[in-house]
């Protein structure tokens, strides 16, 4: 037997139910892991909220590290005690242990510890492909970044500035814009009192950004493209105030737009990119140019309060819970 948060229907924090579970053998293609990290995302709340639905009752979260503890007789890339993480697939990281496909899991270097690798897996991954392969940020260019005190939103300040770009970043607060600074970020904007949409205007000499990184979605969505130069990628990787409205797809061509709704299953579906995605950022953290913060942890059985946090706007950086 093992613990695990479930979910017996869609709705608030209260739903995350702690539970004793049996888990079985890992079933054909699988391996066993036991988590000693996990990782807290957004992501979980739309599982959580049905925004992004599973048929109840199921798991939740999908991102974490651990200890491979068996795995089924076809699996051969993995055995028993590696030290693997992951982001993706079957949605049941708020667990003790759990069977997860084994083609997801990724051996962990001995420069990154279990922790970062918790913290960094969907977010970093994430990073990676929005500024390698969704726009390929390239020295010189001035990017916008929504969030940009969150998980993804350091880590993409960061990145994006070791790329020689100019970074521009929305924040919350000032607090949140000392922490962005302090990672990269060229020009917070605290948008409680400002005007992301002037100030980037201004910032800019009203040319505008190569690329806006939109995680807030509805509120932002309208300036984001306004924000754009000519020929510039509006990037809407997350919803976080809600979904976008249909617009007029012809707003696009006043300035010859490109927008795009990418996904980090897509990145990774195939296992030959999921390794590249995984073993760039590796490189990346193992050698500097990306620093991982955990501003938070919470007891497992603590999913709930975790889950209030995020939604509150109460955390920074990354955040973990540990079995």
């Amino acid at each position: 037997m093992t613990h695990a948060i479930r979910l017996h229907s869609h709705g608030g924090p209260e739903v995350l139910a702690w539970e004793e579970i049996e888990l079985p053998p890992p079933a054909t293609g699988e391996a066993r892991i036991r988590h000693t990290a996990i990782g807290l995302n957004f992501l979980d709340i739309y599982h959580r909220t049905g925004l992004y639905p599973n048929a109840v009752p199921h798991g939740i979260g999908s991102e974490g590290a651990g200890v491979v503890e068996d795995v089924a007789p076809d699996v051969s890339e993995l055995k028993r005690g590696d030290r693997v993480a992951y982001a993706g697939g079957p949605p049941g990281s708020y667990a003790e242990r759990r069977n997860i496909p084994a083609h997801r899991l990724v051996k962990l270097p001995d420069a990154i510890d279990d922790r970062t690798a918790a913290a960094m897996m969907l977010k970093g991954m994430t990073a990676e492909y929005l500024l390698r392969r969704t726009y390929r940020v390239q020295p010189g260019d001035t990017v916008l970044i929504h969030a940009a005190a969150g998980g993804v939103g350091l880590i993409l300040c960061q990145w994006a500035k070791y790329l020689d770009a100019t970074v521009i970043g929305t924040v919350g607060s000032d607090d949140k814009a000392r922490l962005a600074r302090d990672n990269g970020c060229d020009h917070p904007i605290v948008y409680t009192r400002e005007n992301f949409r002037e100030r980037v205007a201004a910032l800019t000499n009203g040319k505008g950004v190569a690329a806006v990184y939109d995680s807030i979605g509805k509120d932002t969505f309208a300036d984001s493209l306004a924000c754009l130069r000519p020929l510039g990628t509006m990037v809407l990787f997350g919803q976080s105030s809600g979904v976008v409205p249909p617009f007029d797809i012809g707003l696009l061509s006043a300035k010859s737009l490109f927008l795009t709704r990418p996904t980090l299953n897509t990145y990774t579906a195939h296992r030959p990119d999921l390794l590249a995605i995984a073993h760039d950022l590796f490189d990346a953290v193992a050698g500097g140019a990306v620093k991982i913060q955990v501003n938070q942890t919470y007891a497992l059985k603590d999913a709930a309060q975790a889950h209030r946090d995020l939604e509150g706007r109460k955390t920074t950086g990354s955040t973990l819970l540990l079995p």
